[in-house]
């Protein structure tokens, strides 16, 4: 029986909770294993425990099928995955970037996605093994963070 995959996604300050809650959609369908919602992510509960419904409007329960933990610092949690053996995939654009159909999963990755509008910090993109980009054939330079999840966990993970 071949060893399953191990995929989960950072969010690194991911402002809006509809995102959020449409990531944790997203991630169901791929069958990812864990989100961490790092900085200032909205988590599917409050600080007082209470359930976000405006997050579970979105995500249709999703946040109970996929496991999920809130982290201060996505820089410290990817050097955390880097020594438990994730190949850390960063999804933004930067000079070094490669297309995102190139990228080829490993046994264990973590797909690494930034704020909406600042995208990703340097520091945080220096503890990636990749970064992938989504080419833009439009005007628009970029894709919704939510979006941006779908288009490249299918892709990537051949769903």
């Amino acid at each position: 029986m071949a060893r399953e995959k191990k995929n989960v996604i950072v969010l690194d300050n991911v402002r809006s909770v509809h995102n959020v809650g449409s990531v944790f959609r997203t991630a169901d369908t791929c069958g990812v294993s864990k989100i961490y919602l790092a900085g200032i992510t909205p988590a599917p509960k409050d600080r007082f425990g209470r359930e976000r419904r405006d997050l579970t409007k979105v995500s249709l329960g999703a946040e109970r099928s996929v496991d999920w933990e809130v982290v201060r610092s996505a820089e410290n949690l990817l050097k955390d995955l880097k020594k438990q053996g994730f190949y850390i995939v960063a999804l933004e654009q930067a000079k070094n970037s490669v297309d995102y159909k190139k990228i080829k999963p490993k046994a264990k990755t973590a797909f690494v996605f930034g704020n909406e509008v600042q995208g990703l910090p340097k520091s945080s993109l220096k503890l990636c093994d990749t970064i992938a980009e989504i080419p833009m054939k439009g005007k628009k330079e970029s894709l919704n963070v939510a979006v941006a999840v779908g288009v490249s966990l299918f892709r990537i993970l051949g769903i």
